[in-house]
C-alpha cells in the first residue's frame, strides 16, 4: 500500500525488507515489476523540503533490478531488461501466445494438451516458433480444476494466430477428448 502513490507527510525514511522476493515469481516480468516497486517505495521518503533515505535489504544485491532501482537509473534498467528480453525471446521483443488448458479431469488435461502440443510440433518447427510445454500452471489446481499451460514464441504475431487457429481446429475436431478441457488464449 506504501508505493501507491499515497503521500505520507514527514516520512524521511524508508525501509525495504526481502526487496528481491518479487524477482522469483514464475512471471518474464519480475525484474520490471521489482524495479518498478523499489523506485516507488524510494519516491515516498523526502517528499517534501526534507532529504529522504532508502534502506534496501536484498539476497540478490547485484541484480540489476536492484542496482538501478537503488540508483534511480531508469535508462540503465530498460537497457539491461530489453537485452535480457531480446535473448529470451520475451514481449516486446517477441510476441508471446500462452495456451492455458483446464478440466476437471486431470488425466483429460494432460492427454489434450499434449495432443495439442503434438499437433501443432510440425507448423511450430517450420514456422520456427519455440514451443515450451505443456507444463504444470504455476498454481496447478484451484477449485478442483487442474490447469496446464503452453507457452509459443515467435517474432512473427500473424504467425502465433495461425497457430492459435489451428489449436482451434485441432481442439472441434477432437471433441470427444476437448470435451471436459477448456482452452484460453493469451498474447503479451
Amino acid at each position: 500500500m506504501i508505493v501507491k502513490g499515497h503521500d505520507f507527510p514527514n516520512v524521511t525514511l524508508v525501509g525495504v525488507l526481502a526487496a528481491d522476493l518479487s524477482l522469483n515469481t514464475p512471471d518474464y516480468r519480475s525484474a520490471e515489476r521489482t524495479f518498478q516497486l523499489l523506485t516507488q517505495a524510494a519516491g515516498r521518503a523526502g517528499r517534501d523540503f526534507r532529504n529522504g533515505d532508502v534502506v534496501i535489504q536484498t539476497y540478490s544485491p547485484e541484480h540489476y533490478s536492484i542496482v538501478t532501482a537503488a540508483n534511480q537509473d531508469y535508462e540503465a534498467f530498460y537497457r539491461q531488461e530489453m537485452a535480457y528480453r531480446r535473448m529470451m525471446k520475451y514481449p516486446p521483443a517477441s510476441g508471446l501466445l500462452t495456451v492455458q488448458f483446464s478440466s476437471r479431469q486431470e488425466d483429460c488435461l494432460k492427454e489434450a494438451s499434449a495432443a495439442a502440443a503434438g499437433f501443432i510440433g510440425p507448423l511450430a518447427q517450420q514456422e520456427a516458433v519455440q514451443v515450451i510445454g505443456p507444463v504444470d500452471a504455476s498454481v496447478y489446481k484451484i477449485n478442483d480444476i487442474y490447469r496446464k499451460i503452453l507457452y509459443l514464441k515467435q517474432e512473427n504475431y500473424d504467425i502465433l494466430i495461425k497457430i492459435r487457429d489451428q489449436i482451434d481446429g485441432f481442439s472441434e475436431n477432437h471433441c470427444q477428448m476437448f470435451d471436459q478441457v477448456m482452452v484460453q488464449y493469451d498474447f503479451s
